[in-house]
């Protein structure tokens, strides 16, 4: 079983950036806790500053599905099961990542440490919602967990 998690812009700066927002954790203190807990999942992390490096991940691992190699050649993409993706950012603006989500027929579950909601206006609409299969918003950095946990009992049985 492969779970691909990806993280949008900022996200490299977790634990560091605004902690009473996101947290003190680190991402890789997250992933740390999300191996110990599932030993028997292979994990695959990316994480980029640039829309189009998500898109292509999330093709790359939708390619991966069928292919002996993804059409972008990234092998940690092949036979990936579920995406966990934290966009960042780009959740509030990009139409192109909306389009490659939806175009996906790997589950996506869609993560938001803070609650978008309760955020600034332009933070509390996503373009991601409605074409992920599941969406976790404002539970902190355990919506990590809860998005693996939510891919393993619910689709990936």
């Amino acid at each position: 079983m492969k779970i691909l998690i990806l993280n949008g812009p900022n996200l490299n700066r977790l634990g560091k950036r605004k902690p009473e927002i996101y947290g003190s954790k680190s991402m890789a203190q997250i992933l740390l806790d999300i191996q110990r807990i599932w030993p028997e999942v292979h994990f695959v992390y990316k994480q980029s500053n640039h829309e189009g490096d998500l898109i292509d991940w999330i093709q790359g691992a939708n390619d991966g599905m069928s292919a002996a190699m993804p059409l972008n050649g990234d092998a940690s993409l092949n036979d990936v099961q579920g995406i966990v993706l934290n966009a960042g950012g780009y959740s509030h603006t990009s139409v192109a990542l909306r389009d490659a989500v939806e175009e996906c027929e790997i589950p996506v579950v869609e993560v938001h440490i803070s609650d978008i909601r309760q955020r600034e206006p332009f933070r509390q609409t996503s373009l991601l919602t409605d074409v992920c299969a599941h969406s976790i918003i404002g539970h902190g950095t355990d919506g990590y967990q809860e998005a693996v946990d939510w891919l393993l009992n619910k689709v990936l049985v």
